[in-house]
């Protein structure tokens, strides 16, 4: 299989949208006018979600699981870890239907095949429903296309509740962008309890500043009527 080539995640890549600069903007003097307090409070809520996000959803669901950036074209810890709960809920019988999120980052498969090899390497039962999104890089688009999918499978084109299973540091972010785009999603944790390595803290940093500039450009869109701005999120 020919190797597709490398996509960056980097969210520099979006700043040569104009909008995106205007979003920036703005949120950086919401940070400079706020003295940093206001990103202080996104850091509070993200880190609050990473600590008291549940293992399991509330009832049978469809799992959607977030694909991060392979290693050697095989899934690297923070995957890992997301597969290993999405193989335990298989097993404790809380969905029999597993959404795969994640494009081509670089290397000769997707993340979603990647994942789907490791979960059937591992036992995964052959009548769970498996699909996968190959065409994202980003949160958003993951959930973009997981919309899309789910809405054609769907008899009346409105969107199951679904559960969204990433890494704790990670859920806050896919919560938010769930939540506007018409999800009903309950968050379930990777991990068993959140860690305080210094790797952890740091993504829990870069989170609380992804959630800012999505959510202060989000909001000065709805404020200014810039409908352009506000699709970018919808």
């Amino acid at each position: 299989m020919q190797a597709h080539p490398p996509t960056s995640r980097s969210p520099w890549r979006y700043l040569r949208d104009r909008d995106v600069q205007h979003a920036a903007l703005v949120t950086l003097l919401t940070l400079l006018l706020s003295a940093g307090l206001v990103w202080l409070g996104y850091l509070v809520h993200v880190c609050r979600v990473a600590a008291r996000s549940p293992l399991q959803p509330p009832r049978r669901m469809i799992v959607l699981v977030f694909g991060r950036q392979l290693v050697r074209d095989a899934p690297g810890p923070d995957y890992r870890q997301r597969l290993r709960r999405a193989l335990a809920l298989v097993e404790q019988r809380h969905t029999d239907h597993l959404l795969l999120l994640g494009g081509y980052s670089g290397g000769a498969q997707s993340e979603a095949a990647a994942g789907q090899a490791w979960l059937q390497q591992h036992g995964l039962a052959g009548a769970v429903r498996m699909e996968l999104e190959q065409d994202s890089v980003d949160s958003l688009e993951n959930l973009r296309h997981a919309r899309q999918l789910l809405r054609i499978d769907s008899a009346t084109g409105e969107l199951p509740p679904v559960a969204l299973l990433t890494s704790r540091y990670h859920l806050a972010r896919c919560g938010m962008l769930a939540r506007r785009l018409g999800f009903d999603g309950q968050p379930v944790a990777a991990e068993s309890t959140l860690s305080l390595r210094p790797r952890t803290l740091g993504r829990l940093l870069i989170e609380a500043s992804y959630l800012m500039w999505i959510d202060v450009g989000a909001r000065w869109a709805a404020l200014t009527g810039n409908r352009r701005m506000a699709e970018r999120l919808s």
